[in-house]
């Protein structure tokens, strides 16, 4: 039996899927850009009325605004353009920890995005900025965290090189996120998509330009994971 309802917000209505907790795992993410406020907050309290943390990618700071006039206890992130609708849970001290490494300050915004995503999933994260090849001594002294990790999420652009160079250090699953960042012939992270696509590590695998919620999406559910592994060591 499903729990689909009608959500209204300036005319604009909405389904909201309150059993994709219970199916997946986290509760349904939305999508701001082009929603009216007033729907996204009815969205977030419906889901509240089911005791759901609600999560918001892609917002501006005048929508923000509003929904924390009426959701006090939000958690705006201004560079991720984010809003974690009551704050975040505790930590799953059993699952597995993620480690967001940006290549550049450029890649910030969306190194941003994954790190809220992975905070309200309440996944261990941690970020480790501006490691990117151009310099490539500073991802040396990252190496042992990097190690430690059960999934990293690397957001570089121009000629993504980075998630290859750390795929050769680390043993465990890479999500790379391709960025819009670069000059002409970075296409507008088309160059950095098929890069990271083509990458000759074998652990690296890639989301959609710019998508860092659903990089740091992905790696909180292998981090999950990993506490399953723990309990039932012998479905490995």
């Amino acid at each position: 039996m499903t729990s689909l309802e009608p959500a209204q917000g300036d005319n604009v209505t909405a389904d909201v899927d309150l059993d994709r907790a219970a199916r997946c795992g986290f509760p349904e993410v939305i999508y701001g850009e082009g929603k009216p406020t007033a729907l996204i907050i009815e969205i977030l309290q419906r889901q509240a009325e089911a005791g759901q943390r609600g999560f918001v990618t892609r917002i501006d700071s005048d929508q923000a605004g509003r929904i924390c006039e009426v959701l006090p206890d939000a958690v705006y992130n201004v560079a991720a353009r984010t809003i974690a609708a009551h704050g975040y849970p505790l930590v799953n001290e059993t699952a597995g920890s993620v480690a967001v490494v940006s290549a550049g300050s450029c890649d910030a915004p969306i190194a941003q995005e994954a790190l809220e995503t992975l905070r309200w999933m309440g996944v261990d994260s941690r970020l480790i900025e501006d490691a990117g090849v151009a310099g490539p001594q500073r991802l040396l002294r990252h190496l042992p965290v990097l190690r430690a990790m059960s999934a990293i999420v690397v957001v570089a652009g121009m000629e993504a090189a980075l998630p290859s160079v750390i795929g050769g250090h680390v043993g465990c699953p890479i999500i790379g996120v391709p960025t819009s960042v670069g000059y002409g012939a970075s296409l507008n992270g088309f160059t950095a998509l098929l890069s990271m696509l083509t990458s000759c590590a074998s652990n690296v695998m890639t989301v959609n330009i710019d998508a860092g919620f659903r990089g740091g999406y992905a790696a909180g559910l292998i981090a999950r994971q990993a506490v399953q592994l723990k309990e039932h060591p012998d479905h490995g």
